[in-house]
């Protein structure tokens, strides 16, 4: 007997079909999931082991967040199909906070924490913020964190950083990198980039699905096989090991990074609730405020927990959203499995040390198509903006993006100002979430909740045509 669409987010299936299909939305996922603990950790100049922790870490946060959401409990969770991860939105203002001495790894932990709680308080009120929020700012977002996460993936393409800082007569000094942009690694680059354009191109279904993931293993096995990657601490990591709280000490907190990370936390709410409005059409299932405010709470728990397992925030994953679309399975129990699956992952130390043992260069190819979809997902919401009824769209869009441009292209612009203000105000993406909600609401106005509701589900739906 067919199930009927109200029903379908319920439907058990048998475990021959549920736990493939679990699997399906853990690859398409992971490539994605684990980029953010990989930038953040080498950023901060963290060892390899400590990195391949923040893998477990993010993976294990990754699972217990779904199940938060997927399974749900009192009061928290959207009990929909939804897979979480660490989102990139936030990764501007964590590098730089990394960047500041003062702040540094436990100083993002302590925003991290204070932001997840500030999202558990705020998720009832967040539907009234939509009307700040139209297509035509958060388009204009999206596209500002792909571009600036695309320098990410150009340096990884390029086998690190252009320069190193040297002690010269007992002064810090930046130097070239004599093995930045050798023409060996900027080829392995392009066989994962030409890999992954291909499977995109001629794949089918599932194998198009996880192209950036078959793109890295192709990569690296090319990589393997000159030399280039090495498993010393694939095979010292053990089988089995713990997430424990706290492994890096006790968060700290600090005013600016925290106020950063809140306005972070409404931005990543906004769009959850794009996605939620949209994914409860494409399952089926009306989502009333009631639900909206226990999927919010589950981004802030998650965020919350993530802060305190060493990770970072969370949030629904779109291109999850997208396969649920893609494959007609809207059983919230598969993305329940999945979250198992991921939380598992978190226990294997051995596969955080084989994704930490992938060369930058590797990861070069494949973050110039993560970070540019990015971007290209701002671009798309964007097709949907009226420009022509309302030229003064066009101001919005590109003056908020000159204003994220500016840490970009130039980083000392804001040297003489309060150093306290650095964290806010070397990430293009709060300049241009800032200034894209003031332009929109000088321009525009402010429009009704009822509206703006329709225009984010909308616009989320645009995501995965």
């Amino acid at each position: 007997m067919p199930v009927e669409p109200a029903d379908a987010v319920e439907e058990m299936l048998p475990p021959a079909r549920l736990v493939p299909l679990a699997v399906q939305h853990v690859l398409v996922m992971y490539a994605g999931a684990v980029a953010v603990p990989l930038i953040i950790g080498r950023a901060l100049g963290l060892r390899p082991e400590e990195v391949a922790f923040l893998i477990s870490a993010d993976l294990f946060a990754c699972g217990v967040a779904t199940l938060i959401q997927s399974a749900g409990f009192p009061g928290v969770g959207i009990r929909l199909p939804v897979m979480m991860g660490v989102t990139f939105a936030a990764v501007g203002p964590m590098l730089s906070m990394a960047a500041a001495p003062e702040v540094g790894l436990l100083g993002i932990y302590g925003s991290v924490i204070a932001a997840g709680i500030f999202g558990l308080l705020v998720a009832p009120f967040v539907s009234r913020l939509l009307p700040l929020f139209p297509p035509v700012v958060t388009g204009t977002i999206i596209l500002v964190i792909g571009i600036s996460l695309m320098r990410v993936g150009i340096n990884w393409a390029g086998g690190g950083q252009p320069t190193l800082t040297k002690m010269i007569d007992g002064v810090p000094a930046a130097v070239p990198n004599p093995n930045y942009a050798q023409v060996g690694g900027l080829g392995i680059a392009l066989l994962v980039l030409l890999t992954i354009l291909g499977l995109i191109r001629w794949g089918k279904g599932f194998v198009a699905n996880v192209a950036v993931l078959l793109g890295i293993v192709a990569g690296s096995v090319v990589a393997a096989s000159l030399g280039l990657m090495h498993f010393d601490k694939v095979a010292a990591a053990p089988w089995f090991a713990p997430v424990l709280p706290f492994h890096f000490g006790w968060p700290q907190f600090h005013l600016v990074p925290i106020a950063t990370m809140c306005v972070v936390m409404i931005v990543v709410m906004i769009e959850s609730t794009g996605m939620f409005l949209a994914l409860g059409e494409i399952t089926g299932r009306p989502v009333s405020q009631t639900d909206l405010a226990r999927g919010l709470r589950a981004d802030g728990l998650g965020t919350l927990l993530g802060g305190l397992f060493n990770t970072f925030p969370y949030t629904s994953f779109s291109q999850n959203v997208g396969l649920v679309g893609v494959t007609g399975v809207r059983s919230r129990h598969v993305t329940v499995a999945g979250g198992v699956v991921m939380l598992a992952l978190g226990l294997l130390p051995k596969m955080a040390a084989l994704v930490e043992a992938v060369p930058q260069v590797v990861l070069g190819g494949a973050g110039l198509v993560m970070f540019g979809m990015v971007a290209a997902t701002g671009a798309r919401i964007l097709t949907a903006v009226d420009f022509r009824g309302r030229p003064k769209n066009q101001f919005v869009v590109a003056i908020a993006v000159g204003f994220g441009m500016i840490p970009l292209v130039a980083p000392t612009f804001f040297r003489n100002l309060p150093h306290a203000l650095h964290p806010l105000l070397e990430s293009g993406i709060l300049l241009a979430s800032i200034a894209a909600v003031l332009l929109n609401a000088f321009f525009n106005g402010i429009g009704s909740t009822e509206q703006a509701g329709r225009d984010a589900s909308a616009a989320a739906a645009a995501e995965h045509v």
